[in-house]
């Protein structure tokens, strides 16, 4: 959510600022606005509401400058209005902050101190850009130890990038929780929430910590701890083809980030495989077998990827698995076992829910591990061991790929487990061979998008509401599929065991509702088939997704046998491409849906 963009001694400010954030679209956003500064003590602010594209027909020849912060905001606290967007300014116009989090003390903090200003938004940002200047002016504070002060008066989230009119040419930053790095480039310094925003400029950045606070220069970059003692530490590189983040020849970026899920699959087989060995570290399969449970922590799109991570680690390695919300997690602590193992999914490696529970996990001192797209990302960092899913950038708010590289990887680390433990399976599960067939099953999926398409102008043109029932990894993918439905569509979709139909939620089917069945497995097969007659008698319009060996006539997607305990990675790709083409009849943006933020990185 929201995305940071900042640039210290480059005559191009604008421009970088401007291109940065437009790279920054895919997180989501609602509004947007630069400060730039030039030399000669002249500055502009500029703000809109909506795509960056309004922000740009704001800028003229005059706005430009060798130093500026930029932002895209996801609304917190107020509307999306010019007037609640970044940067945000002081009462007399000196500094001009941008910040991602959320601040939870902000209403105290403006009774205490700020009573006298008069604030022109409803944020609690503002409240932080204001207090600086009361430091400054009350307590005849240099700029930097009002900001730091500031910094210790606030309490929640944040990464703040501030400028000081009076004090140019440099960016005052800070970070707890919201993600925050320092690029390095050639004559100047730059500061991004994402690497990604950066790229055109350099690929030499600079960690920053929870609690680290620095000043930023166009040949210098100071950082310093809670404590006040000077930082240093060594830069790394980010190495990303640029063709990666462009949308080449598709209108958008989630039908590219579609079609590249079997060449995803096939990745992930030659980065984990050394001819028919699994390559993972062996430390981490040896904390893992030494486990009596393991405890998967996601959200949204990787919570239900979790769900058929713990089938296949309980049936390869013999090993009880939980699955568990993040957001409730990090709250509600269960009774955890004696040897617990946590494994954190997360696309961005940034979830600020994942993360609030993992730092708990790591004040226990239980081993960590994190499966994410994104190496360095927080998460990332932070855990003991990661597993990387190069699934390459993905940019639509709407998680495809990176779903069925969480799937591909957690199959991987099952089997290996499953050898590290020295087990034999009733039904051992060939894994290079079987994700190879994946791969096969899913581009004969992405291939046939015109029949996708003719399925939804039949049945889901005019239609508001759509379940999605299954069983085993069914009900797995109907969760999944519903939630992509309702993400880019804003059809209401819901997804369900199908044996708890009959326990409520058949009272809702009515004439022509769409329900989608999952028939993913034999021992339930026949089971599934009996839920499907029961809302077609019911007036319901069935659409059943199967796999060839569970078929029947009249079955419309039907796809190639794979082993039943991965043919969740074939099962969601018609729905991912069922969910763009609902999104596409009704005119809706499918890569950045209203409300979304392709990063969560607020609680």
């Amino acid at each position: 959510m929201c995305g940071i963009v900042g640039v210290v001694g480059n005559a191009q400010a604008t421009e970088i600022l401007l291109t940065g954030l437009e790279k920054l679209e895919y997180r989501g956003y609602d509004s947007a606005g630069i400060y730039v500064q030039a030399n000669q003590g002249v500055d502009h602010l500029r703000k809109s509401v909506g795509k960056i594209a309004n922000l740009r027909q704001q800028i003229t020849a005059e706005d430009q400058g060798t130093c500026g912060i930029g932002h895209t905001r996801w609304a917190t606290h107020g509307k999306a209005t010019q007037a609640n967007a970044h940067p945000h300014y002081s009462q007399d116009r000196r500094f001009y902050l941008v910040h991602n989090g959320v601040l939870t003390n902000y209403t105290q903090l403006r009774q205490k101190y700020l009573k006298q200003v008069n604030f022109v938004s409803d944020t609690d940002t503002e409240v932080a850009v204001q207090l600086v200047a009361y430091l400054v002016d009350q307590e005849h504070l240099t700029t930097f130890a009002a900001f730091k002060k500031m910094v210790q008066l606030v309490e929640g989230s944040y990464a703040f990038a501030l400028i000081d009119q009076q004090n140019p040419n440099r960016i005052f930053i800070a970070k707890n929780k919201s993600p925050l790095l320092v690029g390095l480039g050639k004559d100047c310094n730059l500061i991004s929430s994402d690497a990604m925003a950066l790229l055109d400029q350099t690929q030499e950045f600079l960690e920053i910590k929870d609690g680290e606070i620095g000043i930023i220069k166009a040949q210098k970059v100071q950082l310093q701890d809670v404590q006040g003692q000077e930082v240093t530490r060594e830069s790394y590189q980010v190495k990303m083809d640029p063709q990666a983040i462009s949308k080449g020849t598709y209108d958008s970026y989630m039908l590219k980030e579609i079609d590249e899920q079997p060449a995803v699959l096939r990745r992930i087989v030659q980065k984990y495989f050394s001819d028919d060995r699994i390559q993972i570290d062996s430390e981490l399969l040896h904390e893992l077998a030494q486990a009596d449970r393991i405890y998967i922590v996601a959200a949204g799109t990787s919570y239900h990827a979790g769900l058929v991570g713990k089938n296949l680690l309980e049936q390869l390695a013999q090993i009880p698995v939980e699955v568990e919300l993040a957001s409730e997690f990090g709250y509600h602590l269960p009774q955890l076992s004696k040897h617990p193992f946590f494994i954190f999914l997360s696309q961005s490696g940034e979830t600020a829910d994942s993360r609030q529970a993992l730092v708990q996990i790591k004040d226990l001192h239980y081993p960590i591990l994190t499966l994410t797209n994104v190496p360095n990302s927080t998460l990332a960092r932070e855990a003991d061991y990661t597993l990387l899913l190069h699934a390459g950038p993905e940019i639509a708010v709407a998680s495809t790929k990176a779903y069925t590289a969480q799937i591909a990887v957690q199959v991987i680390l099952a089997q290996a487990l499953s050898q590290e433990k020295e087990l034999t399976p009733s039904k051992p599960l060939a894994v290079q061979q079987q994700l190879g067939l994946a791969a096969n099953a899913m581009q004969s999926l992405v291939d046939a998008k015109e029949e996708i398409q003719a399925l939804v102008q039949k049945y889901f043109s005019k239609q508001e509401t759509v379940f999605f029932i299954g069983r085993g990894n069914g009900y797995a993918v109907a969760l999944e599929a519903a939630l992509k439905l309702k993400e880019v569509s804003y059809i209401h979709a819901e997804g369900f065991a199908a044996g708890e139909l009959k326990h409520g939620t058949i009272a809702l089917i009515e004439e022509q509702t769409p329900v989608v069945a999952f028939i993913l497995e034999g021992q339930t097969a026949a089971h599934t088939r009996g839920n499907i007659r029961e809302v077609v008698s019911r007036g319901a319009q069935a659409i059943v997704v199967s796999q060839r060996q569970f078929s029947q006539k009249g079955d419309q997607i039907i796809f190639a046998n794979l082993d039943e305990r991965i043919n969740a990675l074939a099962a969601i790709v018609p729905m991912q491409l069922l969910a763009y083409y609902a999104a596409l009849e009704r005119g809706n943006d499918v890569d950045q849906p209203r409300n979304l933020a392709k990063s969560v990185t607020v609680e």
